[in-house]
Order: C-alpha cells, then structure tokens, then sequence
C-alpha cells in the first residue's frame, strides 16, 4: 500500500486530487473513492464487525428484523441493496463501509472530531474503476452493458438478489463499489457510496493489501489538523451542510467556537458575536 504523508494543506490537496485528469474526456475526474478516519491507525472495520461476537451469522437476523419493524415505505422497493442502504443509513450494523467521491468530505470526516486531534488523521483512496477487474465477470458484465463504474442497487439487484447469492459468486473474496439511493439530502450532500465485500469476516484493508496498485493512504499530522478544520470551514464543508437539519447545525456550531487547548502553538480569535460571524 502506497502510504504518503503530506506536510502542508496544499500537498494534501495535491496529494487527494493527483490522477484526476482523464485525457479522453478532457475533463478532471477522479477515479477514486474516499473515506476519512480521525486516527491512522485505525482499521476499516464495518459496524458488522464492531458488534463483536459470532458477528456473521447475526447478520441475516439484524436485517430480517430490521425489514419486518420498519416503516414499509422506509426503502424504495423490495431489493436486500434498498434495505441494507437504508440500515446501513440509519446505524444498524451491516458489511457496508461508507466512503464518498469528494475528497474534501473525507477530510471533513478525519477532522471532524476535536478530541482527536492529538493523533494523525488519514484518507483512505481506492481506484474503484481499476477494482472491476477483481469482480466476478457476470458483475463486470452488467457494469460494461451500462457503461458504468460502480454499481447502483437496481443493477446489483440484477446480480445477486440476496446477500447469499452475492457471497457465493466467486470462491475468492471481492469487494463492490455501489451508490445507494437518494434516502434524504444528507446521503445527497455527502456524495455517498458503500462499499460491500462478498465475505462479511474480511477487512477490505487487507484484502486490499493484497492490491497495493488500487489503494492509496495519505496520513494528515495531527499538527495539521486545525487548519486544514478551519479551512474546510470556510469553505462550508462542515457539519451544518453534511447532516442537515438542527443536530447537524449544534455539531457544526459547538466545534466551531470551542477554543483551542492553551497548549497549542496558535491559538485562535474567536468570532465576534454577530450574524455574519465565520
């Protein structure tokens, strides 16, 4: 795995948006998929995994049960891909990780967390056009019919109409690349996509560890992390516009003027108390 470690706000930018430009369509666009964690070190386990235990056979149950008590017009459709976006959404634990096509919402997400910010923070890059060719070929096939690079859920659902199936596709683990649907504005202004790996015991780190050409880390210094929050501010990537609603909107204000530790090096002017403040 390819691990760089940026020294300034604008390698990081350079760094995040290098292998944009796409010479055929003449057009800069990243083939890249984003996921922003507050700590380096950590590993990308799924809310699955994190439940801890015989995790895997659980899973069946938390969504069958998750169909049968929801609202039945919570999911758009029948399909396993509707429900288990709209749980994934809502905080069940599922396989899915979620990740995102705009860099600087990954960066939102590594330096969102002000009690963190004494560790390094990381953005995790994976090339989920090259990754394709790791699927099995009757899901290569329906991405190549619609000219596509990653999946929706009503072709997944032509695919594999049950997790089962899915899992059953190829006797070697692989990973999918899917958009969920449009459940509300914050899936919108968050530029969503999931991942899904056929295996629910398998970290997508480490099998992708194994394909060090399809993934880039690029680890933020913790001394960097406060101007790289302050500038993601002022360029309205914050809490108010990703989450929105007024939880979203306390989130953004209460770290907005919390102050800054007496021990770092430059401490902050907070606002004054008008409307137009920033």
């Amino acid at each position: 795995m390819h691990e760089q470690r940026v020294k300034s706000w604008t390698e990081l930018n350079d760094r995040l948006f290098e292998d944009s430009w796409l010479p055929p369509l003449g057009r800069h666009r990243s083939n890249y998929a984003f996921r922003g964690l507050s700590h380096a070190d950590y590993e990308l386990k799924t809310s699955l995994m994190r439940l801890g235990g015989d995790f895997e056979r659980l899973e069946a149950h938390l969504l069958r049960n998750f169909r049968k008590y929801a609202f039945r017009k919570s999911a758009s459709g029948d399909s396993v891909w509707n429900w288990l976006s709209l749980a994934q959404h809502h905080g069940l634990p599922t396989r899915l990780l979620d990740w995102t096509f705009s860099p600087l919402i990954a960066l939102h997400f590594a330096t969102a967390s002000v009690e963190h910010f004494d560790q390094d923070g990381a953005v995790w890059c994976v090339d989920y056009v090259r990754l394709r060719s790791l699927q099995p070929r009757a899901l290569q096939a329906i991405l190549e019919e619609e000219g596509s690079n990653v999946f929706t859920v009503e072709m997944l659902e032509r695919g594999a109409r049950t997790l089962q199936t899915f899992s059953s596709m190829s006797a070697s683990d692989f990973v999918v690349f899917f958009e969920p649907p449009s459940l509300d504005d914050r899936i919108v202004n968050q530029y969503a996509l999931f991942s899904v790996m056929s295996n629910p015991n398998a970290l997508i780190d480490h099998w992708l560890a194994s394909h060090s050409e399809l993934i880039k880390k690029i680890v933020i210094p913790a001394h960097l992390k406060w101007e790289v929050r302050d500038k993601l501010d002022q360029a309205n990537i914050n809490e108010r516009v990703l989450f929105p609603g007024l939880e979203g909107l306390s989130s953004w204000l209460k770290r907005h003027y919390a102050p800054r530790d007496e021990g770092d090096e430059q401490l902050p002017r907070l606002p004054e108390d008008r409307d137009d403040a920033r």
